[in-house]
Formats: structure tokens, sequence, C-alpha cells
């Protein structure tokens, strides 16, 4: 009896064991189907459209018009509101050696943006090669004369100083403009212009493309502006993969929410730059052409830029050179000597 009690006692046990055996396997191949099914979940998926302006996906196309708006950059005007959404950023020089931006806003809308200052020819001209809606607060007398010719679909805060266009009470103007999104709206409205023509979309370099870059190391650059108030240096943050953009030693942010200005392209381009009147006001050569670099990935290539249809484009070897999806920031500077980097020969 004890016999085979001690051989059932060994049935039950290899029987246990081969139950434990084949649950384990059972369980680890549930759990390698699972696993295998949280995989497909949370892998990325292709979505079927992108905004024209960073070639970022998106789950419905979009239909809405680009809105250029000038913005401030002088010392008392940092930091500014708006400039994190903006797809693309041209800074150019306004008079002496200050600066200042013509934002891009398509696919996303700022609550606020500002602070904004007045309109130069040039600046129109960069707004125009997207069709934009354009928003500035003052003019040279040759923008003036622009915009009163209908250049351009335009609201100004001449005009609409303390309605559309609202003053801050913790600046001092010029340095205090600032106009909401919803104000952009209402302008466009009051004009009677159209906000739903999306923008024709830039090239841009597919993932695959993007991770094969090539060029030389760029990781920390600087553009100059000829005074270290307006001088800048680019960091580029390899976990992130996007550069940072300071202004001297402050970081650029957003002045509610404090996010930095995060950047996928940077494109520093030479133009011909021609003081024009007691001022200091310039004539800026963007048609012609000329020399440039393009900073992605950490790295940075030598280009050639044209005039196409008012956008200002790389050109490498001979083609045009595709952006990295994201956002874009254009420094247009007199001499291309006024760049610099490491690596640089």
């Amino acid at each position: 009896m004890k016999k085979w009690i001690a051989v059932l006692a060994a049935a039950i046990v290899i029987t246990a064991g081969c139950s434990s055996k084949e649950t384990e396997k059972k369980e680890a191949t549930e759990h390698k189907e699972k696993q295998v099914e949280v995989d497909e979940v949370v892998a990325p998926e292709e979505l079927p459209y992108q905004f024209p302006l960073t070639g970022v996906g998106t789950d419905e196309e979009s239909s809405d018009r680009a809105v250029a708006v000038v913005v401030n950059n002088h010392p008392k005007a940092r930091p500014q509101s708006g400039l994190n959404n903006a797809d693309i950023v041209h800074e150019v020089l306004a008079e002496g050696d200050v600066t200042r931006f013509v934002a891009i806003f398509q696919s996303e809308q700022p609550e606020k943006v500002g602070p904004v200052r007045s309109a130069r020819e040039y600046f129109i001209g960069l707004a125009s090669g997207f069709d934009s809606f354009f928003i500035a607060h003052g003019y040279s007398p040759e923008a003036k004369d622009m915009l009163e010719r209908g250049v351009i679909d335009n609201i100004n805060g001449m005009q609409y100083d303390g309605t559309l266009f609202k003053r801050a009470d913790f600046r001092k103007a010029p340095h205090n403009s600032y106009i909401t999104y919803e104000n952009i709206v209402k302008g466009a409205e009051k004009k009677g212009y159209e906000l739903d023509k999306a923008p024709a979309p830039a090239v841009f370099l597919s993932s695959e493309e993007a991770e094969g870059l090539e060029g030389t190391p760029a990781e920390e650059f600087m553009v100059k502006y000829g005074s270290p108030s307006f001088d800048l240096i680019y960091e580029y943050d390899a976990e992130q993969q996007k550069y940072h953009r300071f202004n001297g030693s402050e970081e650029s942010v957003d002045l509610e929410s404090k996010d930095p200005v995060l950047l996928d392209n940077i494109l520093v381009v030479q133009m011909d730059h021609r003081i024009i009147d007691n001022a200091g006001r310039r004539e800026i050569d963007m048609k012609s052409g000329g020399k440039g670099y393009l900073f992605q990935k950490g790295i940075v290539n030598e280009i050639q830029w044209k005039n196409e249809a008012g956008r200002i484009v790389p050109y490498k070897d001979g083609a045009r050179a595709g952006f990295v999806p994201g956002k874009t920031w254009i420094n247009i500077v007199p001499s291309i000597s006024d760049v610099s980097f490491d690596s640089q020969p």
C-alpha cells in the first residue's frame, strides 16, 4: 500500500510538474502574445496628412491660412509670447544691430503673440511667400505704401491700437503691444479676408533620410549681429534632437508658459544689406540668392539659398535640401562670416 501511495504521490508530483510546466509555457505564450499586442498598440502609426510648414503628421488635412506676425526682439521685449508656437521664424535686422522676427503660424494657433512691432518692406516680402495674413504695429514709409496698396492682406496696430491690439501694463511702449489669435480672426473678419486656405507645403526629409543625414558636427554655434544683446548661440540637445536658442546667456522661452523655443532646422543665409535713410533703415536683397548654412540633427551643411515664390529655400549640390519635420528658424545675416562653430575649418 505504501508503495502504491508512493507511486501515486510520484505520479501526482510528475503530473503536477508537467501541468505546472505546461501552465508556465501557456502563460509565457499568452504573455508574449499580449506583449506583441501592446507593442503593436504603442507603435507610432503613420498619420494620413502633414502640416504644410512643419511636415509633422496630423489626423486631418489642415486648411488654415498662414498668419505672419512681426515680433519685437529688443531686450525690453523679452521674453516674447507665442514664438514657441511658430512653424517658421525669420530673424532679420531692422535698424542698427536690432533684429526683429517675422513669425509664421499655421500648425498651431498661439493664444497671444507679441510684443508686435512695425513692418518693413522686406518683412512683407517674407510673409507674402506663404500667402500670409500679415500682422504688424506700425510701418516704415515703404511698408506703409505697400500695405495701403493692398500688396498683402493685413491689419495694423496703427488703426486698431486699443481694440484688436492691447497694451500690456508691465512693459512700456513701443515694447508692449500684443494681439490674441482670437483678435487676429476678428480682424480678418472685419476686413473680409479668408483664413481657410493652407500654404503650399515645404519639402521635408523622410524619417530614414533625417536619421541618415551627414555633415560636419555642429552641436553649438554662434550667429553674430554686431551686438552682444542680439548675438545668438544655438545648442543642440541630443536627447531631444532639437536646438535651443539663446540671446547671449538667456534662453529663448515663452513669457507665459516658460516653454523653450525648440528648433529642428536652423537656416542661416547671407544677403546683401544697404542703409537707405538717416534712421538706419535697410534695403535687403532677398532675391539674388547666395551662401548659407543648414543646421540639423547636430550637424551642418553648406548650402546655396534661392528665393522661390517669396520663400527662402536651401539647395545642396544643385538639389533642393529637405527640412527635418518640425520647426524652422531662418537667420538672415549681412555676412556668412558672422556664423561660427567649433568644427568649422
